[in-house]
């Protein structure tokens, strides 16, 4: 079925080596959404047809093996909220949180970006997976932390638990405010390392996945893949916020990052 439909999904190679455990970063090739969506677009939140999306989310969770023909995500926003399901949850009450974490075979867990950084965890061992939305503020409040503890909480352990880094924009494309460096600065001096200008006269460019991957380093994780293709430069694979904010068009699609216990 996913030959069918020509999904190309981004996969990282310490993921793939796990037994039982089944992922991917989604591309947009293999989507039926059309226009400003065109493609794989998974975002219920976007202003596409709601059947497009759901058969585009569909179509991975057949392409993961799923065994209940959609893929669950929460409702996000950019916050450092972990929680562990064991079912689908209903679209019309989701709870709040940018980390979802499932130990139950064939239940297809993800996380939505266009831009921010989508991380998929997995103890093997435990048969234990989790996705989580790093964006920014999520990173730098503590969606990694948390979502590790939560994963804990149900069994695993942290020495076990391999994480990939997917798809989101990248230093280059990522200018700032003044007062965005100042904020983390100030939580952190050491985080100038993760800013860079052209020269002295350009604003600064923040280094989300470096940021992103200190911070699993940090969190005693030692088996992290990088497989962060920059969103915004490759239009023709991701969906992009701040590109289709330079272009000032109405509305942009989400790609989607997804992981199974097969």
């Amino acid at each position: 079925m996913a030959a069918e439909y020509m999904l190309q999904p981004i996969t990282a190679a310490n993921l793939t080596a796990l037994d039982g455990i089944k992922h991917g970063f989604f591309t947009r090739p293999g989507g039926i959404s059309t226009g400003l969506y065109a493609g794989l677009n998974c975002g219920l939140g976007s202003a596409d047809d709601a059947a497009h999306v759901l058969e585009n989310r569909r179509r991975v969770s057949d392409h993961l093996g799923g065994a209940h023909g959609a893929v669950v995500t929460l409702y996000q926003e950019h916050g450092a909220t972990a929680l562990a399901i064991d079912k689908p949850m209903p679209r019309d009450n989701l709870p709040k949180a940018d980390a979802v974490v499932t130990n139950t075979l064939g239940l297809v867990i993800g996380v939505l970006t266009a831009d921010c950084g989508p991380i998929l965890f997995a103890d093997p061992d435990a048969k234990i997976v989790a996705a989580a939305h790093a964006g920014w503020r999520g990173a730098v409040s503590g969606i990694i932390e948390s979502t590790i503890a939560e994963m804990e909480r149900i069994g695993a352990k942290r020495t076990r638990i391999a994480a990939a880094l997917g798809p989101c924009i990248n230093q280059q494309a990522y200018e700032v405010g003044p007062e965005f460096e100042t904020g983390i600065l100030e939580r952190d001096a050491a985080n100038a390392r993760y800013f860079a200008r052209r020269d002295a006269a350009s604003k600064p460019h923040f280094d989300l996945p470096a940021y992103i991957l200190d911070r699993l380093a940090r969190s005693g994780i030692t088996n992290i893949v990088n497989e962060a293709r920059c969103t915004h430069a490759n239009e023709s694979l991701f969906f992009s916020f701040r590109r289709t904010t330079e272009r000032k068009e109405a509305d942009y699609g989400r790609q989607i990052s997804a992981i199974v216990v097969a």
